[in-house]
C-alpha cells in the first residue's frame, strides 16, 4: 500500500511526459517505506526536487525541507500546517549526506516552469548517471542519449520497449557478425548500446523501474558479449581469414573464461566488501 499523500497547489507544467502530481505519486508509492502513525507525506507541486529529500522525510518523521520559505517535501501529522514542523530551508545552499553515493551535496531544488522544464529534465537526467560508468556512455553519447530518453517519455513508450528493442539489435548485431557483416553488425551494436543506457536513464526518470525489467536489461548485458565474440570468429570465414579449429578453440577458451572469471570476481568484490571493485581506493 502507498503512503498517504498531500498535494500543494497544482502545476500543469509536463516532466518526463507526466504531469507533476504523477511523477510525486509514483515516488511515494515506489519507496514503499512505512510513515509514522498518523502521517503523510506533502508535495509542493510548484517545485521538482533532487529525490534523495523523499529519503530523508521518511526516515525522519516531521521533517519537512523548504526553499525560499515555502515547503517542498515533508512527512507531517496528517492535515497539519507543514511549515509547522522541522522545517529545513535549503534555499540557504547547505549540503546533505548522500548516503548511496557516499558524499556531501547540495540536494536539487527547481521550481517548475515551461521555462525551467528542460533544465530539470537534464538534471535529473545526469543524476540518474551511476557514480561508476564506463568511458563511451560518459563521453559519447550521454547528450543522444538523453534527447532519447525524452522522446521515449513523451510517447509513452517503457523501459522494457526500449529494452526489447535494444535486446532484439543484439541479437542482429550477432547474425551479422556470423557472416562478417562487421561494419553493419557494429552499428547495430551501437544502437544497441545507446538504448541500453536509455532504459535504464528512463526508467530512473520516469519512476518506472521494475525488479525483472532490471533483470531483463542486466541478463542482456551480462550475457551477450561471448556470443559476439564466438560469431565474431565464425564471421572470419566470409573473408578468408578462418582461424584453424584448433587455434579458434584455444582462442575462444581464453576469451570466454577470462570474461568469466572477470565477473566472479566482480560479484565476489561486491559480496564481501558491498561495492564494485572499479570503485575501491587505497586507504
Amino acid at each position: 500500500m502507498s503512503a498517504p499523500i498531500r498535494l500543494l497547489g497544482d502545476n500543469a507544467t509536463p516532466i518526463w511526459g507526466m504531469t507533476n502530481a504523477e511523477r510525486c505519486r509514483r515516488m511515494a508509492e515506489k519507496d514503499g517505506n512505512p510513515l509514522a502513525p498518523g502521517h503523510e507525506l506533502v508535495f509542493n507541486l510548484a517545485y521538482v526536487f533532487d529525490p534523495m529529500l523523499l529519503r530523508w522525510v521518511i526516515e525522519q518523521p516531521g521533517t519537512v525541507f523548504a526553499w525560499g520559505g515555502a515547503p517542498v517535501i515533508g512527512q507531517v501529522p496528517t492535515g497539519s500546517d507543514p511549515m509547522a514542523g522541522a522545517v529545513i530551508d535549503l534555499s540557504d545552499g547547505r549540503k546533505l549526506y548522500n548516503r548511496q553515493l557516499r558524499k556531501l551535496e547540495q540536494p536539487f531544488v527547481m521550481e517548475l516552469t515551461p521555462g525551467t522544464r528542460r533544465e530539470i529534465e537534464r538534471k535529473s537526467y545526469f543524476g540518474a548517471y551511476k557514480g561508476v560508468t564506463d568511458a563511451l556512455t560518459k563521453y559519447l553519447w550521454p547528450e543522444l542519449a538523453l534527447w532519447l530518453t525524452r522522446g521515449a517519455a513523451s510517447i509513452g513508450m517503457t523501459p522494457n520497449m526500449v529494452t526489447a528493442i535494444g535486446a532484439a539489435l543484439c541479437v542482429y548485431a550477432t547474425y551479422l557478425f556470423a557472416y562478417g557483416h562487421y561494419w553493419t553488425g557494429m552499428l547495430a551494436g551501437f544502437i544497441f548500446m545507446v538504448l541500453d543506457t536509455v532504459d535504464g536513464k528512463l526508467a530512473r526518470c520516469t519512476i518506472t523501474s521494475s525488479k525483472w525489467g532490471n533483470v531483463a536489461d542486466h541478463g542482456v548485458d551480462l550475457v551477450h558479449p561471448p556470443f559476439w565474440w564466438y560469431f565474431w570468429g565464425v564471421g572470419l570465414g566470409s573473408w578468408g581469414l578462418a582461424l584453424s579449429n584448433q587455434s579458434f578453440l584455444l582462442v575462444m577458451i581464453a576469451v570466454v573464461l577470462g570474461y568469466i572469471l572477470q565477473r566472479v570476481i566482480e560479484g565476489m568484490f561486491i559480496k564481501d566488501f558491498g561495492m564494485d571493485i572499479h570503485v575501491w581506493q587505497k586507504f
